[in-house]
């Protein structure tokens, strides 16, 4: 922000030297590193290039530059004189109307302007400003246009609070409708610049048209020109994330726009209107109607808000005493009051103080006005060595398993084009996307990790990469019945250039990352048909389900792109990470050995190793501790339709060693049920 050194001096008891204001400023936390001397109408200034961080808007003013300055040097804040609102009707007292006689306003987007006022100044002269206040907008660079926009420029930087000044008898049906933009709605900026309006745009219309965005700028139909003879004088609070946006939609920016982004104070809103109607009558010789229209909510109040004093010496390491906290704090108009014998300081926190909202807050204001640069540093430093984080550890965990089985971590964007995302929208959902000029070609919030990765796959295959294997830990997001909801999902990807393989190796790696993460091995398989796949499954561990794995069906293939087939999986992230550390359940090594029979039994395509699973499991073999798939196979001898799955099973007695002829009646058993649940047929050879 461009500041005037005389300017904020003179809300200053004692005035400062450029270096000297340069300096403290500095210091407190809004780095002065230019100025330069300029000769304007009202004599001899400094210019000062001061940075104020975003979440200080009550310094984008000299007022609050001067409050800052004064408590860094000691020096006692001045302000301004304010007018009451009984002052200004009093000296308008002779008027037969009052404001609501002249105009009205209707706030249909309380959502989006949570207050707007307007006051009528009637029979002003438009014409030239004083040299005081040309000086005073010369020394930070603006152009003087006339009396009446020149106060407006002159408020806003004096208090921070942007105002407008509309041409009353240029409004149609003299009043002002506070509304959501239609589409497709024209407006002709005070700049020139043509704009098209849509929907979600915060306007000032009239009974018509638009005749300001809200906020942003004004339009060129109703300003304040030499004709101008009644002026209805605008102060309100907008929405800054409404103000963002539309100022950026349209690529329209102003000194207003830049402190709406940043929050202005809403109790300030008529104390600005008032300085500047007082002003405008006094330069322009208009007079101003009595009363005010106020439309939203009334003006916040103070907060209490409190610090511990022993917080504050642990946190800055300085064995602060209770008149160095309260001094601090009350240089800067935050009414410190002592409480609980010295074991809590309040504050009165002033309404435009919105950065102050907890006691750290408070304590970061007394190491500012101390000096961050006077903290002193220690020679050594004592280090706790904690364990890290369950959650840390288990995405650690997670990465290493992942890494062993040859994947790489990818971090990818969150938007993608519209037919990348559209596949992966989950059922009852919607997508997700904005409304940003800036991301035309990728406009939407993925639903999925795996157009992200599948999208990386292609850049690969275009480097001339193969054998790829990919992962990455996202969040998704996708909406429903108007409300957005997001999730943490783990995407894998590999290529398959031997589809049965692939499937079969990201399933073994999965399930070696659910074992190492949550301790659970009762993982299971299930068929699915899910579109957009050639095959797909569910992966489940205790009943619940964690996600899917798949082979990418030839269309869905075909719209990344892709040359190569692809294996895909996309799992739940929350049940996996906080179920770590895992409990595991320590048995001592067999002491005996065990005996293993291997099957190879012929099925019905549509069998799958769950039904052959469920099967044997269900007969209850004695001492049957493991039972485990080995392979499938089709093709000649075998009749089309059906396939050989071999499968082996393995016999322990904890106590002895087992003899075949205890085991051959359990496999008997198991060769039955299965031939008469499922028509399978043992394999010969």
């Amino acid at each position: 922000m461009k500041a005037s050194l005389n300017w904020i001096g003179s809300y200053l008891h004692r005035p400062i030297d450029v270096e000297p204001a340069a300096e403290a400023l500095t210091a407190a936390g809004f780095p002065t590193e230019q100025w330069e001397a300029v000769d304007t109408r009202g004599g001899r200034d400094w210019m000062m290039d001061v940075e104020v961080t975003s979440n200080r808007p009550d310094c984008l003013c000299h007022l609050g530059l001067a409050r800052e300055l004064g408590a860094a040097v000691g020096h006692s804040l001045k302000p301004p004189a304010m007018p009451a609102a009984e002052e200004l009707d009093d000296a308008a007292a002779a008027s037969d109307e009052g404001v609501t006689d002249l105009t009205r306003v209707d706030n249909e987007a309380p959502d989006l302007c949570p207050l707007y006022t307007a006051r009528i100044i009637r029979g002003v002269t438009v014409g030239p400003s004083p040299d005081w206040l040309v000086g005073r907008l010369e020394a930070v660079g603006l152009r003087s246009v006339n009396n009446v926009v020149d106060v407006t420029n002159f408020v806003l930087l004096e208090l921070g609070q942007p105002l407008h000044a509309f041409d009353l008898a240029r409004l149609e049906g003299r009043r002002i409708v506070v509304r959501r933009a239609r589409r497709g709605e024209a407006f002709t900026a005070i700049d020139g610049s043509e704009h098209t309006l849509a929907d979600p745009m915060l306007v000032i219309a009239d009974a018509s048209r638009p005749v300001a965005i809200a906020g942003v700028m004004g339009g060129l139909e109703t300003e304040v020109s030499s004709n101008t003879v009644d002026v209805l004088l605008e102060s309100a609070a907008f929405n800054p994330l409404s103000v963002r946006r539309t100022s950026r939609a349209l690529k329209l920016a102003s000194d207003s726009s830049y402190r709406f982004e940043r929050g202005v104070d809403v109790a300030g809103v008529d104390r600005a209107s008032r300085r500047a109607a007082a002003m405008i009558a006094e330069l322009a010789g208009g007079t101003i109607v009595p009363g005010v229209i106020r439309a939203g909510c009334e003006d916040p109040s103070p907060r209490a808000l409190s610090l511990r004093p022993q917080r504050c010496r642990q946190l800055m390491g300085i064995d602060f005493g209770l008149d160095d906290i309260t001094g601090a704090l009350g240089r800067l108009g935050l009414e410190p009051a002592v409480e609980d014998g010295g074991e809590r300081i309040t504050c009165r926190v002033p309404t435009f103080r919105l950065d102050l909202q907890r006691e750290v807050d408070l304590i970061e204001e007394v190491g500012r006005l101390y000096g961050l640069d006077r903290v002193p540093v220690r020679e050594k430093i004592q280090i706790i060595a904690r364990p890290p984080q369950a959650s840390v550890e288990a995405r650690r965990k997670l990465g290493q398993v992942l890494s062993a089985h040859g994947y790489f971590e990818a971090i990818t964007l969150s938007f993608v084009p519209l037919s990348h995302g559209e596949p992966f929208i989950p059922d009852g959902y919607e997508a997700v996307v904005l409304d940003d000029e800036r991301r035309k070609a990728e406009p939407m919030l993925r639903p999925s990790v795996l157009p992200s990765l599948l999208a990386c796959r292609k850049g690969n295959q275009d480097a001339g990469n193969s054998g790829l294997r990919l992962y990455e830990t996202a969040s998704v997001w996708a909406r429903r019945d108007g409300h957005i909801e997001e999730w943490q999902k783990l995407g894998m990807l590999c290529d398959a250039e031997d589809r049965q393989q692939a499937f079969r190796d990201l399933r073994g790696t999965i399930e070696e990352a659910v074992i190492t993460l949550t301790g659970r091995r009762d993982i299971d398989c299930r068929p699915v048909e899910t579109a957009g796949f050639a095959a797909a499954a569910e992966l489940m561990a205790g009943g619940r389900v964690l996600g899917r794995l798949g082979v990418l069906d030839a269309e869905l293939q075909k719209r990344f792109d892709l040359q190569t087939p692809v294996v895909v999986a996309e799992l739940d992230l929350p049940p996996l990470i906080d179920a770590y550390p895992p409990s595991h359940i320590v048995q001592p090594l067999p002491r005996f050995p065990g005996i293993e029979r291997d099957l190879s039994v012929i099925v019905d395509e549509p069998v799958t190793w769950a039904d052959i699973e469920q099967a044997v499991r269900q007969v209850k073999p004695a001492l049957l501790s493991d039972l485990a798939f080995i392979t499938t196979y089709r093709g000649k001898p075998i009749e089309k339709g059906r396939k050989s799955v071999s499968f082996r099973m393995t016999f322990r007695d904890p106590d002895r060693t087992l003899r075949h002829e205890e085991v051959d009646p359990q496999v008997e058993a198991v060769v039955t049920a299965l031939r008469q649940s499922l028509g399978a047929e043992l394999r010969a050879g």
